[in-house]
Parts: structure tokens; C-alpha cells; sequence
């Protein structure tokens, strides 16, 4: 079965550029970006809006609205969420019929939840399961990382009766697949489906922006730094075989990439830009 799908831009964020190049000195990556004044460097909060012809799904949902103008502050959220892109594709959040995180840090998932009418926390999506591998949502329960402030209950406990917890490589449904993308955390997954046109894969955070696809370019917030290398490598050499596009899902530019193997320099890799329109 083939999907059609859009890109969905959920907001900008800014994050500290040494947090997101790990063991890259400052001096090299802040020739690739140019950071502001506080070490931020611009990011987005990519999305992708699938349709089959009956049934939606919606793969990650961004940081959401539920946040002070003190948290707002900390990483210069873009007022603007997943629904506001959601509504400019003509789709309203209860026509989503599934949801696909990658894993469920602040910046994935938060907006798995909104504010309603009284101010109270409720479902973004009501009508939507959630799909999540089984490790990520125990991991997430205990707070189980080095950021204190990522895996929030107020984006866990009202989506709790509404799971569909998966462990390992999964088809969830005809021609969309996850399966294990381990490093950043224990339980991220991968996503890919195939649009008529060959496999298009949301990586998550194992390779966030064009700037990370070099096996060292890795965040300091990767759980398992050495994994994640790992889990890099394997993606990208299957990409490149199999002419796969990758949608980055933190990049600011253009997020849909073509890899190729680097004629010049065995087992590392190029990005290339695909030719999907992008907003």
C-alpha cells in the first residue's frame, strides 16, 4: 500500500548548539550554524501528515502549547503547534486516526495533549491511538533520562488509555513500518512507508539536522552516544542502497534529503536535497 504525505511544520525552537554537536567543538559547528547570543542554535519541529485514501496518521507532533512565557523563554517556541499545520492542510485534529512518536521527549510529543476550553489538559487527538515502542513509554514513566524536564506527565497520562505500545520492528499498519532506531534513547523508533515513488523514512533524533549525518555529529542528549553512531551507520547504508528520502525532523531548511554514499570517502555519506516542494 502506498501513502501520500505532506510536511507539516510545527513550530521553531531553539536548542544550545553544544547540546546538539555532543563532542563537536564549537569552532566546527558553528561554521555549519550560526548561534545567537545565549549558544541557541534554530531549529524546527518537523511533521508528516499520511493518507491512504481512509485512514490519517499523523508521524510526531512537536512541543504543543502547553508553556509559560517563562518556559517559552528558554527556547524561544514559535507560537504555533502541529494544529495550526494540521489546519492549513484542510485536517482537523479529530480526523486523525493514528499518531506515530519517534520517542517522547518535550519536542516530539508534548503536543500529544493540549489545553481545552476550561484550561484543563485533554488529548489533542481524541480519536487518534498513539503508537510508541513499549521501552520508550516505561522509560518515559520513570523519567528514565539525563534531561529532567523532557518526558512530562502532562503529556503521558491523559494519552495512557489511548497506547498502542509496540516492541521491535512493527507494520502498524499496511505499508508503515517502525522499528528500533536505539541511541538517543533506549526506545526511539524509526518510521518508514512508501509514497509511490520509493521509501520515505522519518529518522528521529538519530540524525536531526542535514548537519548530523557525519558519524561523530551526534547530541550530547543521545542516552547512548556510541549506539547512536551505530544506529546512524545502519540507516544510512540501507538509505543509500535502497535510494531511500530521509524527513529530518529538526532541520530548518529543506528536511527531505537524498543519501548517497560519499564517492570519496568509504563508509561515510552525502545528503542531497529531494525535489518535494517544502514550505
Amino acid at each position: 500500500m502506498t501513502w501520500s504525505w505532506r510536511l507539516l511544520r510545527a513550530g521553531t525552537i531553539r536548542l544550545d548548539g553544544g547540546g546538539m554537536f555532543g563532542v563537536v567543538p564549537r569552532s566546527i559547528w558553528s561554521k555549519l550554524t550560526t548561534p545567537d547570543e545565549l549558544n541557541r542554535i534554530s531549529l524546527q519541529t518537523n511533521c508528516l501528515l499520511l493518507d491512504n485514501g481512509s485512514t490519517k496518521v499523523l508521524i510526531e507532533t512537536g512541543f504543543g502549547d502547553k508553556w509559560t512565557d517563562k518556559e517559552r523563554s528558554y527556547y524561544d517556541l514559535q507560537r504555533r503547534t502541529v494544529v495550526d499545520a494540521l489546519r492549513e492542510a484542510g485536517c482537523e485534529p479529530s480526523q486523525i486516526d493514528l499518531v506515530v512518536v519517534t520517542h517522547l521527549h518535550f519536542d516530539h510529543a508534548a503536543a500529544l495533549t493540549g489545553l481545552d476550553e476550561s484550561g484543563a489538559v485533554a488529548p489533542t487527538f481524541p480519536n487518534a491511538q498513539i503508537v510508541v515502542q513499549r521501552t520508550e513509554w516505561e522509560d518515559a514513566l520513570a523519567n528514565k533520562s539525563t534531561m529532567t524536564r523532557t518526558y512530562l506527565r502532562s503529556h503521558l497520562d491523559p494519552i495512557a488509555d489511548r497506547l498502542r505500545l509496540v516492541e521491535g520492528k512493527t507494520q502498524v499498519l499496511p505499508g508503515l513500518v517502525v522499528w528500533p532506531m536505539v541511541g538517543h534513547t533506549w526506545g526511539q523508533q524509526a518510521v518508514r512507508f512508501d509514497d509511490g515513488r520509493g521509501i520515505v523514512c522519518f529518522p528521529g533524533d538519530v540524525i536531526p539536522t542535514v548537519h548530523h549525518v557525519a558519524s561523530a555529529f551526534n547530541m550530547g542528549y543521545d542516552m547512548l552516544p556510541y549506539q547512536n553512531m551505530l544506529s546512524k551507520q545502519q540507516m544510512l547504508t540501507q538509505a543509500a542502497d535502497e535510494n531511500w528520502r530521509l524527513v529530518l525532523d529538526h532541520e530548518p531548511g529543506n528536511p527531505v534529503q537524498h543519501v548517497a554514499h560519499d564517492p570519496q570517502h568509504a563508509g561515510r555519506f552525502v545528503l542531497k536535497p529531494a525535489d518535494e516542494e517544502v514550505a
